[in-house]
């Protein structure tokens, strides 16, 4: 059996998969009350940069942190499922047993592309947010990763994405992914003012790394495979 290693971001107690491959992770953890999960503000870590940077502040702490074959993120809210066996949602989570198969023969596990069916991954992100981080982003990878900036700049067609900051990878792979996008995201956070926008607009460091992930996948012709994703709490769609 493979040695993956899943963290499970989250910022309060929460009904846990109770399986060996999972590791949940309390995110933005530094000041906060300790209610017995890993801390993401112990070892080398930048949990106090959680506000901004949300679950990504976990991703940090796993890769400065953890030791494993595979290394994935999840979330507390939302997993990754083959599919759906029984009413209680925490007995369709992917199991170690079957992300062991997957792994035989990708070396990364996605969950399946969101469509955007009426506008671009770009316009999408104007319409949600603030776009000027993402656009600064470009000159950020124009400067430091100038051989990705062809694959970014098809953000602006591209009408599907792996979203939710959610995978699980091969740790060679993983660490060049992680080295690669927090050089990114740090040397955005040195271009923009955190300070000119609320809580919610100031968590873009999150949302364009939804969008980054693509961006070193496709650039690297990385193989993986797309599974099912479930959420453990009724969503309101309208």
């Amino acid at each position: 059996m493979k040695n993956i290693k899943t963290i499970i971001a989250t910022h309060k107690k929460y009904e846990m998969p109770k399986n060996d491959m999972y590791l949940p992770l309390h995110v933005g953890a530094a000041g906060k009350e300790d209610f017995g999960y890993t801390k993401d503000d112990t070892g080398k870590n930048i949990s106090k940069k959680n506000p901004c940077f949300c679950e990504l502040t976990g991703l940090y702490w796993a890769w400065k942190n953890l030791d494993a074959e595979y290394i994935g993120l999840a979330h507390y809210r939302r997993h990754f499922s083959l599919k759906r066996k029984s009413k209680d949602k925490l007995n369709n989570v992917l199991t170690l047993k079957e992300a062991d198969k997957l792994l035989d023969n990708v070396n990364v596990i996605v969950p399946k592309k969101r469509k955007y069916i009426i506008e671009t991954l770009y316009n999408h992100y104007k319409h949600t947010m603030y776009v000027e981080p993402l656009d600064k982003t470009r000159n950020v990878i124009e400067k430091l990763y100038p051989e990705y900036l062809h694959e970014f700049d098809k953000l602006k067609k591209r009408r599907s994405a792996h979203m939710f900051n959610m995978f699980i990878m091969k740790k060679e792979i993983f660490d060049d992914y992680c080295k690669w996008l927090f050089d990114i995201l740090f040397e955005l956070e040195k271009r923009v003012d955190n300070t000119q926008y609320d809580n919610f607009h100031s968590r873009f460091y999150g949302r364009i790394s939804e969008l980054l992930l693509d961006v070193y996948l496709r650039k690297n012709n990385i193989s993986y495979k797309e599974v099912n994703f479930i959420y453990t709490e009724k969503i309101n769609m309208i």
